[in-house]
């Protein structure tokens, strides 16, 4: 078995791996597009009307989550609303109020475990359906590693209305598969987390996937595929939560720590022989 190991050694290198989180209700609390209604209506971008109607787009999305016809609708009418919108100024206005609109909504419990995963020495990735100009500072705070978002198409400094990139759906399994090749992540290694049943390509993409206070069909999917149950209730103030997360450990070169992870993975595929869903909830 030693000579197995050191010839282990001499040919793999340690396997990279990653957490990807959704970021609306399962990390925040809310819709994060939606949660800047007033922020924008202040800056001179929303009308009252359109405030109005976010608030309640933001109440049906709290209270039952969205299913794939109601979350095309909302594509729509953010599409339209934000068409001609100044993208700096967009951008400022998410700067100035991210730490009042944000800190209050984020789970304590998400920010634990993206510093477990940090400790472990993975990537974290947020994957939304956001906008990207929404998703990337709350992600900088976060401190992940990186973000895909939806981007609109921009001329001359303005949103025209369409979509670029909808990072929705099977586009989201679909960008891990690329940063999995460019980043060379094992995606049976690596963690997902959701709340919604429109990411359950997402959740089929790694060999860990986690529902976190998940919709009634994602809730189904995860009793029938028996995948972890997570319950994220308690909100923590962003700003002093990711203040108070210890640094990313250095990860140690030498021959001793890859026949570590060499013998890690031995027993790892051997374990995964003998049962496909016995997973553990937390990295």
């Amino acid at each position: 078995m030693a000579a197995v190991y050191a010839r282990c050694v001499e040919i793999l290198p340690p396997p990279r791996t990653a957490a990807f989180f959704d970021l609306d209700k399962t990390v925040i609390a809310k819709s994060s597009t939606l949660t800047f209604g007033r922020s924008f209506y202040q800056g001179g971008l929303m009308n009252r009307r359109a405030v109005l109607r976010a608030a309640y787009a933001q109440f049906v999305y709290l209270v039952g989550g969205t299913d794939h016809d109601q979350t095309e609708r909302m594509r729509k009418y953010l599409s339209d609303l934000c068409r001609g919108w100044n993208v700096q100024q967009v951008k400022e206005i998410v700067a100035e109020t991210i730490h009042d609109v944000i800190d209050p909504i984020i789970y304590d419990e998400a920010a634990s475990l993206i510093e477990q995963h940090h400790a472990a020495g993975r990537d974290v990735v947020i994957v939304s359906t956001s906008g990207a100009e929404v998703v990337e500072p709350i992600g900088e705070l976060l401190g992940a590693d990186r973000v895909v978002a939806t981007r609109m198409v921009v001329t001359e400094g303005r949103y025209t209305g369409e979509i670029e990139y909808y990072a929705y759906g099977p586009a989201k399994a679909e960008a891990i598969a690329r940063l999995a090749e460019s980043e060379g992540y094992d995606l049976e290694r690596c963690y997902a987390y959701s709340d919604s049943v429109t990411d359950v390509p997402m959740l089929e993409a790694v060999g860990y996937p986690h529902t976190v206070n998940p919709d009634r069909g994602l809730r189904r999917e995860a009793a029938a595929r028996q995948w972890p149950v997570l319950t994220f209730s308690r909100p923590v103030r962003l700003k002093q939560r990711v203040a108070a997360l210890p640094p990313r450990p250095a990860i140690a070169a030498g021959a001793a720590v890859l026949a570590a992870v060499c013998a890690a993975s031995l027993v790892w595929y051997a374990s995964r022989r003998r049962s496909s869903t016995a997973r553990p909830r937390l990295p």
